[in-house]
């Protein structure tokens, strides 16, 4: 699948001549257009196709987010059915969540027999592909096509144009805020739920920063990096939680619970150790402060 251009608000690839409404139009027709092209890429297996429509409507709902106060309902409309198909395609994403994790703990420093790990892999991929048939069918598919067809004549009749870039600043900040706001006080003894939920509002964050990226480029890839680098890091933890779940009784996983767990809790010590270190850098400044930061880059840009 061909690598997506990026887009941002400042224009359609970045032009300084393009408005910022035309930014605007532009990220969400990329957006769009990533969504389309992962239903339609022969090229793509399901499990492939199903993570790359994932990944176009978390930066859907994450623009949507951006302009829910000058778009109003019609917009958190739009973001809760994104949500909605997400969860619909998402069968799978326990075993392949697994499967990553299983991944994960060859990592760590403790030993594990590779003809448990195999077999443990076999289990996890049957479940998937079965998970994966049963969800990402024609019907699902034809699902997501109407919903892209109907958020492409939503964009057409969106007053663009008309949103300033205080608004979008506002936005952005809130998104900030939140995520801020989730970092634990105590990352060790963070609760899984807690760190899904912070996790997902990084995700968010990181993608509204690529649509302000060209305020200044050099910030704005570091910035995207570290986001990204937090965003991996609890969601490997996510990955130790799913797989720890199929370890409880009953569960397809149970007979190797007590060799799994210790080198569980091994990894997920090391991926919140370095969370809490990332978490720290990227959120730093007070909420007014990264208000502050974005408009004085804005007014920069446009004094030029």
């Amino acid at each position: 699948m061909k690598q997506r251009q990026k887009v941002t608000m400042m224009g359609g690839t970045g032009e300084a001549d393009a408005s910022f409404g035309d930014g605007l139009a532009a990220a969400a027709r990329s957006i769009i257009a990533d969504g389309r092209r992962a239903l339609t890429d022969p090229e793509l297996s399901d499990p492939e196709a199903v993570h790359e429509v994932r990944k176009a409507l978390k930066r859907w709902r994450a623009l949507l987010r951006l302009l829910g106060r000058p778009l109003g309902e019609h917009a958190d409309q739009l973001r809760m059915e994104a949500r909605e198909l997400m969860r619909a395609i998402a069968g799978a994403r326990d075993a392949q969540s697994s499967l990553d994790a299983l991944g994960d703990l060859r990592k760590a420093e403790a030993p594990f027999s590779p003809t448990s790990a195999e077999t443990i892999r076999v289990r996890l991929t049957e479940m998937r592909d079965e998970a994966e048939a049963k969800s990402f069918t024609k019907t699902m598919r034809d699902r997501l096509s109407r919903y892209l067809d109907y958020a492409t004549l939503s964009l057409e009749r969106w007053p663009l144009k008309a949103i300033d870039f205080d608004t979008v600043t506002d936005g952005l900040t809130s998104t900030y805020r939140r995520a801020r706001q989730l970092a634990p006080d105590g990352w060790s003894a963070a609760e899984a739920e807690h760190l899904h939920d912070l996790r997902r509002r990084v995700v968010e964050h990181r993608h509204q920063m690529d649509l302000v990226e060209p305020l200044w480029p050099r910030l704005g890839k570091v910035w995207a990096e570290e986001a990204q680098r937090l965003r991996n890091q609890l969601g490997a933890c996510q990955d130790l939680a799913v797989l720890t779940g199929f370890t409880a009784p009953h569960q397809p996983l149970a007979p190797w619970r007590s060799r799994l767990s210790p080198l569980i809790e091994e990894r997920r010590a090391a991926h919140l150790k370095t969370a809490q270190r990332l978490s720290g850098r990227l959120f730093a400044e007070k909420p007014k402060a990264f208000r502050r930061r974005i408009a004085a880059l804005w007014s920069a840009r446009n004094s030029r």
